[in-house]
């Protein structure tokens, strides 16, 4: 028996799909068109197709929402960046380290090194979260 298929791991979008995630996340709203220029400047008629096709997997996995008055129809994203990144690292963290993300931080950490910078910052986070201190 193979391992578990965790079910988030569905939405998560392969990269073409994040570099229309990203272009909806600088504008906000945009249409099929305005993504195929923002993403393929010199595209034609085959790259509208690409972009179409790739809005309706995001709609599928309910990553973008398509406001179907008027036409042509607007896109938007309908997770923030940092949504997608909490969700990443869940799955990683599933994968990887069997479902612990401290694990999987402590590995991350202790692998790459912290600058004092980065130690400071992470300090002051923890300090912030922690329940119970100066409420």
């Amino acid at each position: 028996m193979g391992p578990k298929r965790n079910p988030r791991s569905s939405a998560q979008p392969t990269e073409a799909e994040l570099a229309v995630l990203e272009s909806l996340w600088d504008r906000s709203k945009a249409t099929i068109r305005e993504l195929t220029e923002a993403l393929y400047p010199a595209g034609g008629a085959s790259h509208y197709a690409t972009v179409q096709k790739l809005l309706e997997r995001l709609e599928g996995k309910g990553l973008v929402r398509r406001e179907r008055r008027g036409v042509p129809h607007r896109f938007s994203a309908k997770v923030d960046r940092g949504g997608l990144i909490v969700g990443r690292l869940r799955e990683v963290a599933d994968t990887l380290a069997g479902g612990s993300l401290p694990s999987m931080l402590t590995n991350l950490v202790e692998a790459d090194g912290l600058s004092a910078d980065d130690l400071r910052d992470l300090r002051a986070l923890l300090d912030r979260l922690e329940p119970g201190e100066g409420q």
